[in-house]
């Protein structure tokens, strides 16, 4: 008797050859994965160059239970890292920032030879920078895993769709899985490509090993992703052909709830700690400013600039970016994610990097004007072109604001302290608008035609839904795709969906193009003009589909149909949900944090008003009672010890700009996801809009308040 392994040896390569099971290129995906992973994920790529460099040189023993956790994320993650040298990256980069920070410190205070020099401050954050570090590179993994998950899920109901579509005319579980790891996108694609990838190397027996153990890795993050899987696997023992079908529905439907319920949780939960965040990291510290005016005259040798620029400008924004960062990792996939933004045939106005030159050339002129009381005061510039240090304000010929300095530096034995006064105040408010203006004209300039074009693809999106159903009757009733795209642009006259439809029966028709060429084609294609997820994956299964029957695309057509309405509906109902809490923060971050710091502004200009002319009275001799106790050297008031208002303003207007952008990314992120061209599009618009209103509300404040306070200290005086 012949052996079994001689009859498959012998026969089993020709009948492979006849069969001809699939069209899937299996040989290429190990190539494929790795260049994918080389292609969409260089921030991984880096971390592991990083990882593999030190855990080669230093090798750290790791415990059981954390290696194994560490182990699973790593894998999650696709990183090819072991986890002890995941350990080594972040102790070293602990060590490798204590010990900088340790010898710049030493270095400082041998260089000035007394200990007092010693720099606390700064040793101080260094070490809280370096446990920070070393927490946040341990964890790295983690969040690796966390945002390949957030990724992918944005992918799953697709993938579902398509295996569904796919086996509702071909019960093959291989080839499904095939065709949809070809028309997803990064990095669910990847996902799939890796379950053969498993199979090749010889990890697992069948596809379907190989996918069950790839969807454990969803045990805890999407269950319903899995339920959807294990019913499209039932689904192959089904033998009434019907009850297939039902079982395939179900599964999309399964995994439909899954999401809405997920969004709907993640709506209730994310409200409570983004209104903490926006409290302590937003509403306190605007208030917190009022108080810094005053409080640096009273206690200055406590309160330096240094101080408050470290608070606003880099520990709060750090801190409200890192937990409004950490919340949105909890947010659920599949609403509202990326768009085809590269399909855009305007996406080079958005990759190009000429807006910022130009605006650039526009702004840094209003950045020197702000930063000339500077340049008049500490360095040598004036006397080189023939002008004074300072002006007073009788000299410019603007004697109603009274007799003091422009910019008022003081002087004395300790050096040169200011500028304090209202003119340098006024000059720094440049700064920040040039900023704020910077960024605005240029993200304008690289958004502004691609927002239209989006906003006429949103409007197709809608449409597209009954546009869906007429095509799939069209097909039903026996008609081809390749007359039926202008049938439908007839009877869709006026509509948006009218242009799509005539941009592919035009390619059909007068380019020679087949239906794929004339929707997917990279110069000419219909979708070039129109990159939608929805519209790329609805012309996808259409074209799959018609290969197996005029019926069975009719039939796909009118999956998607539904799956469009649902979709739809969810979208909807989340976008109501959110309404309350999106409104909310983006009118606090353009209105009201702008309106209470511009005020704080002019509050800090009349307390240097007020310091600066008890202080001159004194000096000349003027009877003030009492008062003349509070202010000058000895008193409790002294102005060269206060923070200067110039520098005051310009740490606040570079708070608003850190905290508008964080805000705005925030934003974004929970009502459209990973959305690039609306991240970029708001925060240009919600630039302009709080740092005009701050820039405003600042100089009308300071102007009033100053005139007032100099009217009132004048009948005084």
């Amino acid at each position: 008797m012949p052996d079994v392994k001689d009859i498959l040896r012998k026969y089993g390569s020709k009948i492979e050859g006849q069969i001809n099971t699939s069209n899937m290129k299996g040989g290429d995906y190990s190539q494929e994965y790795t260049r994918f992973k080389e292609e969409m994920a260089p921030e991984l790529s880096k971390y592991e160059r990083w990882c593999r460099s030190l855990g080669n040189i230093i090798k750290l023993n790791i415990a059981e239970k954390d290696k194994t956790a560490i182990k699973r994320q790593l894998e999650i993650a696709h990183l090819d890292v072991e986890p002890s040298q995941a350990l080594t990256l972040s102790v070293m980069a602990f060590v490798g920032v204590f010990l900088i920070g340790l010898l710049v410190s030493v270095a400082v205070m041998l260089i000035n030879e007394t200990i007092e020099s010693f720099p606390f401050l700064f040793f101080i954050l260094m070490v809280v920078f370096s446990v920070f570090l070393f927490y946040f590179v341990n964890g790295y993994p983690a969040r690796l895993a966390n945002k390949w998950r957030l990724k992918a899920s944005s992918q799953m109901v697709p993938a579902i769709l398509y295996v569904v579509v796919y086996m509702r005319h071909t019960p093959n579980l291989e080839k499904a899985i095939g065709f949809a790891s070809e028309h997803l996108q990064y990095p669910l694609a990847l996902d799939f490509k890796k379950v053969f990838y498993d199979v090749e190397i010889g990890r697992f027996s069948t596809i379907k090993d190989s996918l069950d153990n790839y969807l454990e890795t969803w045990r805890d993050y999407s269950i319903e992703f899995i339920e959807s899987f294990h019913l499209i696997e039932s689904s192959l023992f089904e033998p009434d052909n019907l009850r297939r079908i039902t079982i395939l529905e179900k599964s999309l439907q399964v995994v439909l709830d899954g999401v809405y319920e997920k969004m709907l949780k993640f709506t209730h939960d994310v409200r409570s700690p983004l209104n903490t965040v926006y409290m302590l990291g937003v509403v306190l510290p605007t208030l917190g400013v009022v108080l810094i005016p005053l409080a640096s005259a009273m206690i200055g040798e406590l309160i330096k600039t240094i101080h408050v620029f470290i608070l606003f400008n880099l520990i709060i924004p750090f801190l409200v970016f890192y937990l409004t960062d950490k919340i949105m990792l909890l947010r659920p996939g599949g609403h509202g994610e990326t768009e085809l933004l590269e399909r855009n045939p305007l996406y080079y106005k958005y990759k190009t990097n000429k807006p910022y030159a130009a605006a650039f050339l526009l702004t840094f002129p209003l950045f020197v004007l702000g930063m000339l009381p500077l340049i008049f005061g500490f360095t040598p510039l004036p006397e080189m072109i023939g002008l004074q240090k300072d002006y007073t304000f009788v000299e410019l010929g603007m004697g109603f604001l009274g007799n003091e300095q422009l910019f008022g530096f003081i002087s004395d034995a300790s050096g040169t302290t200011g500028p304090f006064g209202i003119g340098a105040l006024m000059f720094s408010m440049l700064v920040p608008l040039s900023i704020a203006l910077f960024f605005s004209m240029a993200f304008k300039e690289k958004t502004e035609e691609l927002i239209v074009e989006r906003e006429k693809t949103k409007q197709l999106e809608a449409e597209f839904n009954n546009s869906l159903f007429q095509l799939g009757n069209r097909i039903g009733n026996g008609i081809p795709p390749e007359i039926a795209f202008g049938k439908i642009a007839e009877s869709s006259k006026g509509l948006r969906t009218e242009d799509f439809f005539r941009r592919v029966n035009y390619n059909i028709r007068q380019g020679g193009m087949s239906v794929e060429n004339a929707i997917f084609n990279q110069s000419t294609g219909a979708l070039r003009y129109y990159p939608s997820e929805l519209i790329s994956t609805s012309m996808k299964i259409l074209v799959e589909s018609a290969k197996k029957g005029l019926s069975i695309a009719a039939l796909s057509l009118m999956s998607i149909s539904e799956y469009v309405k649902n979709i739809h509906k969810i979208n909807q109902r989340l976008q109501d949900m959110l309404a309350e809490i999106v409104s909310d923060m983006k009118s606090n971050m353009t209105f009201l944090a702008p309106l209470l710091l511009g005020v704080v502004v002019g509050l800090a200009a009349m307390i240097t008003a007020i310091l600066n002319k008890l202080d001159l009275s004194e000096l000349s001799g003027a009877d003030l009672g009492g008062i003349s106790n509070f202010v000058g050297e000895d008193g409790i008031f002294q102005l060269s010890q206060m923070i200067p208002p110039y520098y005051l303003q310009l740490i606040i207007g570079v708070y608003i700009i850190e905290i508008i952008f964080i805000l705005t990314t925030t934003l974004v992120t929970i009502d459209s996801g990973e959305n690039k061209l609306e991240r970029t599009y708001n925060a240009g618009r919600n630039f302009s809009r709080g740092i005009f209103l701050y820039f405003i509300v600042a100089v009308v404040s300071v102007l009033a308040l100053f005139l007032l306070s100099s009217i009132v200290l004048g009948n005084i005086i």
